[in-house]
């Protein structure tokens, strides 16, 4: 039997957990302080705040959404440096806002959640952490977000290689690739941003590319010290540009629902690979054979003019291979290597990533069951048969054209209401209803048709194995918004409030 001082030290109890230390989970804890709700812990796997944007650490890091959009609407920063910011850059804003909003106090770093499970008859989750303690709660957010777990590929013979594999969400600074000859495998992007500073020092880089993406210049001005000083003075100016940079990129979702415009653009884009890349072999290699969008769109100036460096070469065969010292291609050339880098990206299909993450909800749901055949949500923010659970950027809820931190906002909000509301009904949970969630994935799959990311030409991350997008929100912005302003009470199962117990009772439990 568990003694008393065995779950004093191993089980704690909290209205909130939420797991997940980057822009989701600490938008959702400030959001809590903010409605005094101070009894929630914040659960991050590693030893420091950010999520992505503390992992991922390469050589040329950066955001592919502007500044002044990549942060949140209510923590806005005057003193950003360039239009398109740094990973150091944003890491440290991160920080600047964990610091001002004191959320260390409420975080436990290295906590890495393996499960949870939902008690209905306490009305209680019990969350299940590596080193064996446990967190109960009446509600949990995962805030964990699709970009955490790197994608490896299994290459034959890769375990024989005796030089250096490096993944770009692992990056090994120590390493020194000055003189060696590196082979980048991957084209993402990741790889459009190391591959131009990895080229600078390497002896000799190999660039393998399976499906070329479609880039686009990148505003690499800086803001001048003026434009700083105005920001700070007058954040109506401010906000003024934030508006700005919101609406010139909601105008790019015209061309994902109508791929015929998405196509008027290519012939400019393929005109800027020949403009920046000399040799013109090379050049109609990179130009990619589908719809501008049908993958995701990047941002760059010099990954084209890396392939005009005498040490850099473009292959575009498979792997075959990997020796000891050497990778093989498809065509039985052989290239020898020092180092590997991965640019492989990460495993954003929850099914998979999320396989030994086992949750359980009601009585005989359990979610690897229930998401067998597609990951699927409500507003992509709470699961029917999961009462209590809520999801930040869960399911169809990643964007292609503006910033990730917008739709975050939303879900903080739509679960704020959620609680806020459950509270004063004083009900002990709340659950989406089956065919409420059913209708509405319907509906966003029948919008999914006829865009780009379907009639592109391509698979891509956004979908699953079988053609499925379960990624991406096929709406404006301001849709999603405006859907997830407040929970429409018909829309959940409001279960009456239940003896409560003590932690000492659950855990036993």
């Amino acid at each position: 039997m568990t003694s008393q001082a065995q779950i004093n030290v191993k089980t704690r109890r909290v209205k909130v957990a939420i797991v997940g230390g980057g822009f989701g989970g600490m938008c959702m804890a400030i959001k809590l302080r903010e409605a005094g709700i101070e009894d929630f812990l914040l659960l991050e796997k590693g030893n420091g705040m950010g999520g992505t944007w503390y992992h991922n650490s390469y050589p040329g890091a950066a955001c592919d959404v502007q500044s002044h959009m990549y942060s949140f609407s209510f923590e806005g920063n005057p003193d950003w440096s360039h239009r398109y910011s740094g990973q150091q850059e944003i890491h440290n804003y991160i920080e600047g806002v964990s610091q001002k909003h004191n959320l260390r106090q409420y975080t436990r770093f290295n906590a890495e959640v393996t499960g949870a499970h939902f008690d209905d008859k306490v009305a209680l989750w019990t969350l299940d952490l590596a080193d064996g303690s446990q967190v109960i709660c009446q509600h949990w957010v995962l805030a964990s977000g699709p970009l955490h777990v790197p994608s490896f590929p299994n290459f034959k013979g890769m375990d024989t290689f005796k030089g250096k594999i490096i993944h770009s969400a692992q990056w090994d600074h120590d390493y020194d690739m000055a003189g060696k000859k590196v082979v980048s495998i991957g084209t993402g992007a990741s790889a459009i941003q190391y591959v131009p500073q990895v080229a600078k020092t390497a002896g000799h880089l190999t660039v393998v590319q399976r499906t070329p993406p479609w880039i686009i210049p990148r505003d690499e001005r800086a803001y001048s010290g003026l434009s700083k000083w105005v920001f700070g003075r007058f954040p109506a100016l401010r906000k003024l540009h934030r508006l700005r940079l919101y609406l010139s990129n909601e105008a790019r979702v015209l061309p994902i629902f109508n791929p015929r415009l998405a196509k008027l653009a290519e012939p400019a884009l393929k005109a800027f690979i020949n403009h920046q890349v000399k040799d013109k072999e090379t050049a109609r290699k990179l130009v990619p054979n589908y719809t501008l969008g049908c993958k995701r769109i990047l941002i760059s100036n010099n990954y084209y003019p890396t392939f005009n460096r005498d040490n850099v070469a473009l292959v575009t065969e498979g792997v075959k291979e990997i020796r000891e010292n050497s990778i093989v291609f498809s065509d039985g050339t052989e290239q020898q290597a020092d180092c590997i880098v991965l640019g492989t990206g990460f495993i954003v299909d929850p099914r998979i990533y999320m396989k030994d993450f086992e949750i359980t909800g009601l009585p005989g749901r359990r979610l690897q069951d229930d998401w067998k055949d597609a990951a699927q949500a409500y507003l992509g923010t709470t699961v029917s048969g999961y009462p209590n659970m809520f999801q930040l950027v869960g399911p169809n809820t990643g964007l292609g054209h503006n910033s990730i931190i917008f739709m975050i906002e939303s879900q903080v909000r739509y679960i704020m209401d959620a609680i806020t509301k459950l509270d004063k009904r004083g009900d002990a949970w709340l659950d989406v209803k089956h065919d409420v969630q059913d209708r509405f994935n319907d509906k966003l799959q029948d919008s999914l048709k006829g865009t780009v990311w379907q009639n592109g030409g391509c698979m891509s991350w956004y979908q699953q194995a079988d053609g499925r997008n379960t990624a991406l929100w096929p709406h404006a912005t301001f849709q999603f918004m405006a859907r997830t302003w407040t929970v429409n009470m018909k829309d959940y199962n409001w279960q009456p409030a239940i003896e409560k117990v003590s932690v000492k009772e659950a855990a036993a439990s």
